[in-house]
């Protein structure tokens, strides 16, 4: 149960009031007590001496003097007054009638009595067992010339000392009543003024335990929830400083980490993730879930999982390669570091580069480096062989045969100076510093050249060209060169591949803001495994009949960039009707070209 800091305070203050107040009731009530019977017992004490005093002069033979003298002095005192003769009898009493008193007892031995005739006074508090009730009496010897001739005693109920307590009870218990109630008010109104300031202090103190640290405390108290209150505002500013700091180290550590290309990827000391990167979710295609999951819930890559548990184990850095399957296959490079301590080990910082890129151009560049060194090498050995026949007096011999090798030398001369055109010019398209010329040209223009080139090449074979009708299309933006370099290599394939007699027809369709220009053969078609793969360098479907035909390997390439460099997408695919294929390209129309 909670209790608050007023009630507390409103406590303390009537448990104060309650222990002093008891406090000096008790001790009144026992001082006064005693100090009441002790004024009574001297008064009395001196009323019974005037007594005495009395009765030595005034009393004669106390057989008879005695009754009416202390029926008298009784009534003067208001107390019970009694005349002892030196043997015990009671010779008068105030109270009791003159035949009555010889049934009274012998008053020698009374403890009053015996001291009065000792000392010559006496007292005593005890139990009357005539008037049954507590009395209080005082006694005193009396006579002449030095002689006693007997004692006087006087009696007052204590009933009366018991109305005076009472009273004194009922006094004290109305002050310490009236001073309750007046400290409950006070003691009130004390503990909301001083709580009132701590209620403050805990209302703004819980603003800012929730973040807000713009509150501030008031300083205008001058005690000690003034330094509370300073103490307070100096710790907000700095908090709110040190979490304005760490917000921005964690927004750099955010963007840092989100413009990594690296996957980033934290573990703790028992494989449980605590931090990626976006990095690290592209490559792996996780996204939900990942922090606080164990690595192995995340990921069910051998190699990663491997790679871990041994960096966990040796706890040494660690630098490999690992393929993954996300679903397409992809090669990372991980740099593994174990996070050590005093305390031992923390956790595990992975950082993977995807190299999946490099791997395809390193077995791009190995395949470029074995297919040109294939391409150069047959025509070298073919040049070497037949130049050293003819150095070995063929010319000489037989010099009909000597014209042949002669021409055949041309020939693959011819070719190698070709295929070295060919690397010259994708060398060339790829450097950064390559530009084109690009200007408005006429796609109908451009096309008729083009067929007039090959005209003679498709009359070679009894072929038929045909283009549909051009002229309503707009220019596109384009380098005149380059575009016919493409036209002349896809219409120079299909006279290549068409078969005798057949046909090729060019068309071009205009799009929202590009021209699709295809050509399409009536040769025997593309297996579909190779279309993926057919704008590669060197790559041949035929490779006997594409060296017969005189073919680079380079050519598809050439377009391809060509093509790409104007903005454009080049691609095949086969007829529906299952005889040739088609090959088509886009340019942009003249307005819509990227500036």
């Amino acid at each position: 149960m909670r209790i608050s800091f007023r009630f507390k305070l409103m406590i303390s203050y009537l448990l104060i009031l309650v222990v002093m107040g008891g406090s000096a009731y008790i001790y009144l009530n026992s001082t006064l007590q005693s100090s009441i019977v002790t004024s009574l017992t001297d008064n009395l004490l001196s009323q019974t001496r005037l007594a005495a005093l009395m009765l030595s002069r005034n009393l004669n033979i106390l057989q008879n003097d005695a009754p009416p003298l202390a029926a008298k002095l009784g009534e003067t005192l208001t107390a019970r007054v009694t005349i002892i003769s030196l043997d015990g009898r009671v010779a008068g009493d105030s109270e009791v009638k003159p035949n009555d008193l010889k049934e009274l007892e012998n008053h020698l031995y009374r403890p009053e009595v015996q001291d009065a005739l000792k000392s010559g006074t006496g007292r005593a508090v005890r139990y009357s067992a005539t008037l049954r009730h507590e009395m209080l009496y005082t006694a005193a010897t009396f006579g002449n010339d030095g002689h006693v001739a007997g004692v006087v005693r006087l009696a007052l109920p204590l009933s009366t000392l018991q109305g005076l307590r009472s009273g004194l009870h009922k006094t004290l218990g109305s002050a310490l009543l009236v001073s309750f109630l007046l400290t409950l008010v006070f003691s009130y109104i004390l503990s909301r003024l001083t709580s009132r300031p701590l209620q403050q202090v805990a209302a703004i103190a819980a603003e800012i335990g929730k973040g807000n640290f713009n509150r501030r405390l008031p300083t205008e108290w001058h005690d000690e929830l003034g330094d509370l209150a300073g103490i307070m505002n100096e710790m907000a500013a700095k908090l709110d400083e040190q979490l304005s700091r760490l917000t921005a180290e964690r927004n750099r550590l955010d963007a840092i980490l989100s413009g990594m290309g690296e996957g980033l990827m934290v573990t703790d000391k028992d494989g449980r993730i605590t931090l990626v990167n976006p990095a690290f979710c592209r490559l792996f295609r996780v996204y939900d879930g990942l922090i606080g999951s164990p690595l192995s819930h995340i990921s069910r890559h051998p190699a990663l999982l491997e790679s871990y548990n041994r960096v966990s184990t040796d706890r040494l850095e660690l630098q490999n390669e690992m393929t993954v399957q996300t679903p397409e296959e992809r090669f990372l490079s991980a740099h593994w570091v174990p996070l050590l301590n005093e305390y031992g080990m923390q956790g595990v910082v992975a950082v993977f580069h995807d190299v999946t890129d490099l791997k395809r151009l390193e077995n791009i560049r190995r395949d470029f480096v074995a297919n040109v060194s294939h391409e150069l090498r047959t025509p070298v050995t073919v040049i070497k062989g037949y130049s050293e026949t003819l150095l070995d007096g063929l010319i000489a011999e037989n010099p009909e045969k000597a014209v042949e090798f002669v021409q055949i030398i041309q020939s693959h001369s011819e070719r190698l100076a070709s295929l070295l055109n060919d690397l010259l010019n994708l060398s060339e398209m790829e450097s950064p510093d390559f530009s084109f010329q690009m200007n408005p040209l006429s796609i109908e223009s451009t096309v008729r050249k083009v067929c007039t080139l090959l005209q003679g090449k498709a009359d070679d074979k009894n072929i038929i060209i045909s283009t549909s009708d051009l002229s309503a299309l707009p220019p596109v933006i384009a380098d005149q060169a380059r575009l016919e370099q493409v036209l002349v290599n896809l219409l120079d394939n299909a006279v290549k591949y068409s078969s005798e007699g057949g046909a090729i027809s060019l068309n071009a369709v205009e799009g929202d803001d590009s021209i699709c220009i295809s050509i399409r053969d009536s040769g025997p078609g593309i297996p579909a495994a190779c279309i993926p793969r057919l704008f590669e360098r060197f790559y041949r479907v035929d490779s006997g009949r594409s060296r017969k035909e005189g073919g680079t390997g380079l050519g598809l390439a050439i377009v391809k960039h060509i093509v790409q460099l104007h903005g454009g997408v080049a691609w095949v695919e086969n007829n529906p009707d299952g005889s040739g294929a088609t090959f088509s390209f886009t340019l942009k129309k003249t307005g819509n070209e990227s500036p």
